[in-house]
Parts: C-alpha cells; sequence; structure tokens
C-alpha cells in the first residue's frame, strides 16, 4: 500500500483535520454524561500531540453511536471534548455542531496548536450516506487529511471516504498505520503454526471470516454461543442455548470444508450451563449433559485448557470474540483464559480484533504482553479476511 504517514507531510501552521474514532461508551454520573472506557481517546493521542507539537491547527472529528442523522443529546461528543482536554492539558473546542457556520467559526479562530472537536459527524443525515456536499464542506475546512480511525475504515462515509478527495494532502494517523501493519502480517508470510481463536454470538456474523481463514490458518477454536449452533449441527441437544437453527446446514458445510482443507476446527467439550443469563453462578458440564432448562453461557474448564493449550504452541494468533457471556462475571472465565494464554505466549505474534477480546486483554492487565490490540472489530475483522477496506483505500496514492 502506498498511504503516507503523518510523518511524511508537512503540517506546521496548516489547518488538519483528524478523523478519529471516539465512538466509545457513556454514562449518566452525578447528573452529568462520562466516559466509561477511554482505550480509543488514548490510542489517538500520539496523532494528536504530534500535531499539536508541529505548531497545527487540529480539527478532530468522529461519529458517537448511532442517532441516524438526528440531533440526540445523550450522543454528543462533550463528555468526550472534557476528558480529551483533561488528557492533553489543554482546550478543546466543541463545535455545537459538525458542519455550518458554528463549525466554520471555530475552525476559523483556531490558532496554531490549538484544538477543535466537531459534534457528533453522525448528527448529519449526510455522513453515513457519503453525501458529497458533506464531504466537500468537511474537505473545504482542512488543508491535510489524516486518517485515524481504524474502527470506522470499513465505511465508506463521507468522513472516512467522501471529503479525501477534496483535500490537497492526505495520510495515516499513528494509530492507522499500526494497524494496517500489524493486521496485514497476518495475510501472509506468517510463521505456523497460525492459530485463530473465534467467538461471539451468532455465525452469521462471522461465517465470511472463518471461511476466508480457510485458506490461512491452521486451527480454528470456536467459543462463544456461536459454537452453540455448531454443537446442534453436529447432533447435541443444546437445551434453552441460543442456536440459530437456520444456520445448521452453513454450520455444517464450514465443517466439511474444514476437513476437506486439512484445517483443525475445536469445539467445546464442555461448557458452563445456568438457567439464565442473571444467574450468579454456572455449572460445568460435558455438550451431552445440558438440561433441556439450561443455557450454555461460556466454554467450560476441560475446553479452555485445552484451547489454551493450542494457543500455547502457536506461532501466529489472532482472536476476536469472547468465549461466553464475558460482561457477567459468572461466564467470563473462559474468555479470560484465552486472553491469560495468549499473554503467556510471549514467541508468537499475537493479535487481538478488538471488542470484548480487547476488554478482556485489559481486564487480566496483560496489554504490554500482546504484539497488537485492534481498536476496531469490524475493520479488523474484514482486513484479515484481505477485503479492500474504503477507508484505507481512500488514503492510497
Amino acid at each position: 500500500m502506498t498511504i503516507k504517514s503523518i510523518t511524511d507531510l508537512s503540517i506546521e501552521g496548516k489547518r488538519v483535520f483528524v478523523r478519529v474514532d471516539f465512538n466509545v461508551p457513556l454514562r449518566d454520573q452525578g447528573g452529568q454524561r462520562v466516559v466509561v472506557d477511554d482505550a480509543r481517546i488514548l490510542a489517538a493521542l500520539p496523532t494528536i500531540r504530534h500535531c499539536i507539537e508541529h505548531r497545527a491547527r487540529v480539527i478532530l472529528a468522529s461519529h458517537l453511536g448511532r442517532p441516524k442523522g438526528t440531533i440526540k443529546p445523550e450522543l454528543s461528543l462533550e463528555p468526550v471534548a472534557a476528558l480529551l482536554a483533561e488528557l492533553l492539558a489543554q482546550d478543546v473546542v466543541l463545535a455545537d455542531e459538525p458542519v455550518g457556520d458554528g463549525a466554520r467559526k471555530v475552525i476559523g479562530d483556531l490558532r496554531e496548536g490549538q484544538i477543535a472537536l466537531l459534534e457528533n459527524l453522525r448528527f448529519h443525515p449526510g455522513e453515513e450516506k457519503n453525501d458529497e456536499t458533506l464531504a466537500r464542506t468537511l474537505a473545504s475546512y482542512a488543508d491535510v487529511y489524516i486518517n485515524d480511525a481504524f474502527g470506522a475504515a470499513h465505511r465508506a462515509h463521507a468522513s472516512t471516504v467522501g471529503m479525501v478527495p477534496f483535500v490537497a494532502e492526505r495520510g495515516a494517523g499513528f494509530l492507522m498505520a499500526r494497524e494496517i501493519e500489524f493486521l496485514s502480517r497476518l495475510l501472509e508470510g506468517v510463521e505456523p503454526p497460525y492459530v485463530a481463536v473465534l467467538g461471539g454470538a451468532k455465525v452469521s456474523d462471522k461465517i465470511q471470516v472463518l471461511e476466508a481463514l480457510l485458506t490461512r490458518v491452521d486451527t480454528i477454536l470456536v467459543g462463544g454461543a456461536m459454537a452453540n449452533t455448531f454443537a446442534k449441527a453436529q447432533g447435541y441437544d443444546l437445551g434453552a442455548s441460543k442456536v440459530e437453527e437456520d444456520k445448521l446446514p452453513v454450520a455444517r458445510s464450514f465443517l466439511r470444508k474444514a476437513a476437506d482443507k486439512g484445517v483443525t476446527v475445536y469445539l467445546p467439550t464442555d461448557v458452563i450451563v445456568a438457567p439464565s443469563l442473571q444467574a450468579d453462578t454456572g455449572t460445568a458440564v460435558s455438550m451431552d449433559g445440558i438440561g433441556s432448562d439450561e443455557m450454555a453461557l461460556d466454554i467450560g474448564p476441560d475446553t479452555a485448557a485445552q484451547y489454551a493449550a493450542v494457543v500455547a504452541s502457536a506461532k501466529t494468533l489472532f482472536w476476536n470474540g469472547p468465549m461466553g457471556v464475558f460482561e457477567r462475571p459468572p461466564f467470563a472465565n473462559g474468555t479470560l483464559a484465552i486472553a491469560k494464554a495468549l499473554a503467556a505466549n510471549s514467541d508468537a505474534l499475537t493479535v487481538v480484533g478488538g471488542g470484548d477480546s480487547a476488554a478482556a486483554v485489559k481486564q487480566m492487565g496483560v496489554l504490554d504482553r500482546i504484539s497488537h490490540v485492534s481498536t476496531g472489530g469490524g475493520a479488523s475483522l474484514e482486513l484479515i479476511q484481505g477485503l479492500t477496506l474504503p477507508g484505507i483505500a481512500a488514503l492510497q496514492g
């Protein structure tokens, strides 16, 4: 890929539009909205600080949530601006709109080394539609365009694709460049054995990446609720567990393809069951021991140990998706076991693909022992399939 880095561009004194990914969780606290998880904000700081140090006039832009083209105060970026100002120890001016007279004035008043944050881009209906008028307006604010929002790189929106041709110079921020570097290493020339660990709720969400990985990996470990569908496809009674009945043929077809290609697919041999998600505890049972009123909510201890052993033997690892209902402590042990096993394998290239997997690595306190933790779950899945991400393609040339 021929993509310039922010370090290749002259940004001194220029208006630098940085598309960041500040799509972070918020909650009400003491009568105001606050950021719950600042990981994505922290990940963007190196690029923002580089702009400040080089005396750029910095315009940050992000979406937050799904306001669907309408203004929703609960999805304002105001809490993000407040936290960012605290982290940078300098003012961050929040425009009261993504585009318009207010935004233009805020940007026009910027001095070298100062920062403005546009209000939630998705408050404008043209953002997700990649509307050319919105794209041209956003581009008019900038001399240089930097994309550091890997988590939105698989979306062809006005701020990730549409505006780019209308800005004189373009490049990738430090976060984007690192994501491309590490995820691209999983596409070719990897050191075997290459193990992929995939979890999550639905086979339908992951079947494309599962099938794409059959041409690249040696082993696939399957967990989460989607493992239930594979188990039922093999004839097990899953009781009250979540199963995609309409995807049973898809699951059987995938297992046949894996066998034909010589890829080993591991499925749970035991699970943690409970009568509901709200249960305070779970019970470990074998796959043929699930009661009619029980739900499989995590991989069991035998499966966790087996998966950890496979992870320990790998030289290349990719992990995306929890092994169980990770947000509930009684059903988080399988996911945490995978995080611990990845961190212990210091000889491997280990890449974690965002979401709950990244949260597990953080919770275990082993972030510094993973080669790369992606900030974009969906984007990372598309990139390791070898798909072209619109936000990355727009930076080329």
